[in-house]
């Protein structure tokens, strides 16, 4: 079921309640206004992350900060703990994305129980719960730093493809509602179109096309599914020159129209 997740303070939920009844909201690149700690328990399955596609399997501790471009996809069977937090309140959580593959039984256990604490502590609603959750949310912080120091499996530094198609995502996530095309995006870069598509899909697996696409759709849904505004307003709002093509474009990424799609979004079917 749906839940509100509070926004002044950290919170625990699964990933799954995350999405609000609609896997599109993690499968489609998008981005948070809070910092984001997922913990995976279940399953296997991709994260895209400022442009590069990873693997996600059980026991990988992925954090993304506030703005940053990503999409997930565990699968159906796959169950994940996320923490959302009020961007840049907690200390020495890092600026860029981490994900971390923690194979030692003992940082596995140390961070379930973190979570389970900061579970119990926001299911009583105690006074002085907001306090409480955020000095769960700085020893979730100290354990991430320590398990990122002490895992063998460390990130090499960028590819310069992989610098690119990171830097592609930020102004994607930035401008995706400009109604610019990717070669604009391209020429901002200092790249031909060309050399862009072939870095993305290389590191994503997606195109640099497909891949601002599919973040304009996201958009998209979420004005259908989230306001009354009508269709001819979010068409404008996200760049598009007419409602009709915002509707031909939406079509052809979902095959329902805008109307089905809200229709969908308040009927939950």
């Amino acid at each position: 079921m749906p839940i509100s997740i509070p926004t002044s303070r950290p919170y625990l939920s699964s990933l799954g309640q995350l999405a609000r009844g609609g896997a599109w909201r993690l499968t489609l690149p998008h981005s948070h206004d809070h910092d984001l700690f997922v913990w995976t328990t279940r399953g296997q399955g991709i994260v895209h992350v400022t442009g590069r596609r990873r693997g996600l399997g059980v026991h990988n501790a992925l954090l993304v900060p506030a703005g940053a471009m990503i999409a997930i996809d565990l699968g159906k069977q796959g169950f994940a703990q996320a923490m959302t937090v009020p961007a840049g309140t907690v200390a020495g959580f890092p600026r860029e994305p981490v994900l971390l593959r923690v194979r030692d039984v003992q940082m596995q256990g140390e961070i379930t129980n973190l979570l389970e604490a900061l579970l119990r502590e926001q299911s009583t609603e105690r006074p002085l719960t907001a306090e409480a959750a955020q000095a769960h949310a700085a020893l979730i912080s100290v354990w991430f730093r320590r398990t990122r120091d002490a895992v063998p499996e460390r990130d090499p530094s960028p590819t310069a493809a992989e610098r690119l198609a990171a830097a592609f995502t930020e102004l994607a996530e930035r401008h995706h509602a400009s109604g610019r095309p990717m070669a604009d995006y391209a020429e901002m870069l200092g790249v031909t179109p060309t050399h862009l598509t072939r870095v993305c899909r290389h590191c994503a697996g997606l195109t640099a096309a497909a891949m601002l696409s599919a973040r304009v759709l996201h958009a998209a849904r979420c004005g259908l599914a989230d306001t009354t505004e009508p269709v001819s307003e979010i068409a404008g709002r996200l760049g598009f020159s007419s409602p009709a093509y915002f509707s031909r474009f939406v079509h052809h990424h979902t095959g329902r129209s805008p109307t089905e799609l809200r229709r969908a979004a308040t009927t939950g079917k």
